[in-house]
């Protein structure tokens, strides 16, 4: 039977107990808030179980590091916020092109730049999305309490080790700092995802640390392995890991970094569904607000308005299949989120059914109300 306990703690750190329950052993990066606890958990906590944690200067060097690490063997984070998540982007692309997995927690904070640093807010998805440029996909959860911040931790290294890329971790300033009571229940070995290696035997005339011939990736060992030499370059490259600027390569090496995740979306995406099955109007959200979303729903239930709420756990790639659900299934749609309406963008292009969008958005580092979301309703 699996090892539990229950614990009485905050997001962040719950997130450093997911990390480590993971099979996480490096940590590099610069304290910034709404996230310096988990660096501090992790600077505390990855020593005792054989772990390695650096304070890097600066949030650019702390993805390199992050990087190196992962192409070493280990499973490797990071935490910053709003200005730091800018700082990375660079060096987030390099792990996207060279396919180096890792896990990026970005607990958002009001911005733009230094902003309100304290405050929550939920402005960064189309950051995650689109900060680093050329064209990819990316995978990215976000969690809504404090029980979320472990186990879709774990989840998201598993991605990250599966589909060889970085994962983000999309937490805001209410969940990192939220407490709650966690039952933090360990994984066994079958739920823990290790990336694939080469098969014994394997030669180097044989090895291609890369394959752009399916929608997953290849097996990957750590550098220094002392049989197979890993190439790897930011550069567009081949099989081999070697320099291929030819047109055929670059295209597809671009559909493959976005067909490896685009492609396999009914194995990565998460959503949670909560009083939709009669639904005639629902709530699609994400992170904190759904904490406020499931309060609205039930008060409006208890008003006789058959509401429901659709929560998009992964907010990418983002559920299709099931927002298109929701948008056939009832007459108007809110989205709650504590930005000027980033979802709510993205829904509208499903929204090939008739179905009212509205939106109901705070911006003023103050956790949107349950009133709020069905104000947004009621005046329409």
């Amino acid at each position: 039977m699996a090892k539990s306990v229950k614990k009485f703690i905050e997001g962040n750190d719950a997130v450093v107990d997911g990390a480590i329950a993971a099979g996480a052993r490096f940590y590099a990066g610069y304290p910034i808030s709404p996230s310096s606890e988990i660096a501090e958990g992790a600077a505390k906590e990855l020593p005792r179980h054989g772990g390695l944690y650096i304070q890097m200067e600066d949030e650019i060097s702390s993805m390199a590091a992050l990087l190196g690490a992962s192409l070493a063997g280990k499973k490797s984070f990071t935490a910053t916020s709003g200005p730091g998540f800018s700082l990375m982007q660079e060096n987030l692309g390099l792990g996207i092109m060279s396919e180096i997995p890792c896990v990026i927690f970005d607990v958002q904070r009001s911005g733009p730049s230094t902003g309100a640093a304290t405050k929550p807010a939920q402005a960064d998805i189309m950051q995650a999305r689109y900060g680093v440029h050329g064209d990819h996909s990316i995978i990215a959860i976000s969690p809504s309490s404090v029980q979320d911040c472990y186990d879709l931790t774990i989840t998201a290294f598993n991605l990250a080790e599966k589909y060889r890329t970085p994962v983000l971790f999309m937490a805001d300033e209410v969940i990192g700092h939220l407490r709650e009571t966690v039952t933090e229940v360990e994984p066994t070995p079958d739920q823990i995802f290790n990336r694939v290696q080469p098969a014994p035997g394997t030669t180097q005339a044989e090895f291609r640390p890369y394959n752009y011939s399916t929608n997953m990736p290849a097996p990957m060992p750590p550098v220094g392995n002392p049989t197979l030499l890993m190439r790897t370059t930011g550069s567009t490259h081949d099989e081999k890991g070697e320099f291929g600027p030819g047109p055929d390569n670059i295209n597809r090496v671009t559909h493959y970094l976005t067909d490896k995740i685009e492609k396999n979306v009914d194995d990565i995406t998460i959503t949670r569904r909560y009083q939709l099955e009669d639904a005639e109007v629902a709530f699609i959200t994400f992170g904190c607000s759904v904490r406020s979303t499931i309060t609205a729903v039930d008060m409006l239930r208890a008003k006789g308005v058959k509401a429901g709420m659709l929560q998009v756990v992964t907010v990418w790639p983002l559920p299709e299949k099931e927002i298109r659900e929701v948008l056939r299934q009832v007459k108007t749609v809110v989205v709650p989120e504590m930005n000027l309406g980033q979802l709510a963008g993205e829904v509208r292009k499903f929204n090939d059914y008739g179905c009212k969008v509205l939106q109901a958005n705070r911006t003023d580092g103050v956790l949107i109300t349950p009133q709020q979301i069905i104000s947004a309703l009621e005046e329409e």
